[in-house]
C-alpha cells in the first residue's frame, strides 16, 4: 500500500450524460512503482492547447459557473448538443488532464533506485497531479541546473517541432510555412531552422507577433491582416522554395491561401502552360485548432499535385522507431535552456487553474502567454 504522504489532488475532466463538463480536484494515492517504474512530485505542467481539448473540450466557456469550496473548488460548463456525440466515449469518466511535466523522482521501483532524487521531465498524461507513478523510459533526467519549469515543456512543443522538420526532410522538401507562428512552439521552429539552415515562413496575424519573430532572427515574417498578404506570401515561399506547411489554425481561408502561393510560386519556374498545374507536389498539414470549428475552405484551383491532411505528434513518432525518437529527445535535452526554452506568464496551482477568471485567461491561447501548473504549490 502507497504511503500516504504521496496521496495528493489531481485535477480531472468528466463530461456527463446529461451535457455538463465538470472540473474537480479529486484525492489519489500514487501507485506504488513497479520494479521499472518511479514516483515524481510533480512541480510543474503547461496548460498547451492540446490540453485544453481534454481539460475544456467542446464545453460552452459562457456558461462557466463555480462548484465545490474555497479548499476544493470546480467548475462547471454546458456542452452544446450538437457536440454531445463526439464525447459518447468518454461520457461519465473521470479523466485526468495533463499532457507533460516536470519533477523530482521521490521513489524508484527495485530497477530504477538510481534515478531516486534526480529531477526529471516526463511525458504520459495525467501531470495536473501532485504525484505521478509512470514507467521510468516517460522520463529524462535534465541537465545539472535545470529547473522543473526549464523541464516542464520538454516534450510537446519541442517534439512537435523537431517532428515538422524531420518530416519536411523525409517527404522530400526543403522549406516549410508555419502559421500561428509567434507561438512557444513557433519560436522554438525558428531557432532549429536558424541553426540547421532551413527556409521558414513564418505567418503572423499582427505586428507586434511580427516583432517577436523578428526579433529571435526570423528572415520571413509574414501578416495575414496586411492587405498585400498573398503576394508577400507567394514572394517568400519564391524565395525559400517551401512546398510543405504547418497550419496550426485548420480553419477558414488560410490552408487555401498557403497552397495557392505554393502553386504561384511553382509557376512562376515553369516554362510552359498545363492545364492541370504545376507538377510541384504542395503539402499543407493540419496540426491544431485555433480557428475552433470554423469549416476549412479548399477551392482547388492550383492544379492536382497537392494534398491537406492532419498531422499529429504521436504517430509520427510511432514510425519513426524508438532509436530516432531517442535522438530527437537527446537532442531537446542537450539544448534545453536554448533552442527548446519557454517562457510562462504565469504559475498557478491547481486550486488557481479552477478560478473562473484563471481560466478565462489561459483558454484565450493568446500569443505570448502560457500557463504553468505547479501542483506542489
Amino acid at each position: 500500500m502507497a504511503d500516504a504522504a504521496l496521496a495528493g489532488l489531481e485535477l480531472r475532466s468528466t463530461v456527463t450524460g446529461d451535457g455538463v463538463l465538470r472540473l474537480d480536484l479529486e484525492q489519489v494515492t500514487a501507485p506504488e512503482p513497479g520494479p521499472d517504474e518511479v514516483i515524481v512530485r510533480v512541480e510543474a505542467s503547461p496548460i498547451n492547447p492540446s490540453d485544453l481539448g481534454l481539460l475544456i473540450g467542446p464545453a460552452d466557456l459562457s456558461t462557466m459557473r463555480a462548484t465545490g469550496t474555497p479548499d476544493r473548488p470546480g467548475l462547471a460548463f454546458t456542452v452544446p448538443q450538437a457536440s454531445m456525440p463526439a464525447m459518447s466515449a468518454r461520457l461519465g469518466q473521470s479523466m485526468p488532464v495533463g499532457n507533460e511535466g516536470a519533477g523530482t523522482v521521490v521513489r524508484a521501483g527495485a530497477n530504477m533506485q538510481p534515478m531516486l532524487g534526480k529531477r526529471v521531465g516526463m511525458l504520459g498524461g495525467a501531470m495536473y497531479t501532485q504525484f505521478r507513478t509512470l514507467p521510468a523510459h516517460g522520463c529524462i533526467a535534465l541537465p545539472d541546473g535545470a529547473s522543473a519549469a526549464d523541464g516542464a515543456s520538454m516534450f510537446v512543443n519541442p517534439l512537435t517541432a523537431l517532428a515538422m522538420v524531420e518530416t519536411m526532410r523525409r517527404e522530400g522538401h526543403r522549406a516549410l510555412v508555419h502559421t500561428a507562428a509567434a507561438s512557444n512552439l513557433g519560436q522554438m521552429l525558428n531557432r532549429i531552422c536558424l541553426a540547421d539552415g532551413i527556409g521558414l515562413v513564418n505567418v503572423v496575424r499582427s505586428q507586434q507577433q511580427a516583432g517577436i519573430l523578428r526579433g529571435i532572427g526570423a528572415a520571413h515574417v509574414i501578416d495575414s491582416s496586411a492587405p498585400d498578404f498573398a503576394a508577400r506570401l507567394t514572394d517568400a515561399v519564391a524565395e525559400t522554395g517551401a512546398t510543405i506547411a504547418f497550419d496550426a489554425v485548420g480553419a477558414g481561408q488560410l490552408p487555401n491561401t498557403i497552397l495557392h502561393a505554393m502553386e504561384a510560386a511553382a509557376n512562376r519556374q515553369a516554362t510552359e502552360y498545363s492545364r492541370y498545374g504545376s507538377s510541384t507536389f504542395k503539402q499543407v498539414y493540419i496540426y491544431g485548432w485555433l480557428g475552433g470549428n470554423e469549416p476549412t475552405v479548399i477551392d482547388r484551383n492550383y492544379g492536382f499535385a497537392w494534398a491537406v491532411s492532419g498531422f499529429l505528434l504521436t504517430p509520427f513518432l510511432a514510425r519513426i522507431g524508438r532509436e530516432a525518437v531517442q535522438a530527437l529527445r537527446n537532442r531537446v535535452r542537450d539544448e534545453l535552456t536554448t533552442t527548446f526554452a519557454s517562457h510562462y506568464t504565469r504559475t498557478i496551482s491547481l486550486r488557481d487553474a479552477l478560478q473562473p477568471d484563471v481560466v478565462a485567461a489561459y483558454v484565450r491561447k493568446a500569443t505570448g502567454e502560457k500557463y504553468l501548473i505547479d501542483p506542489s504549490l
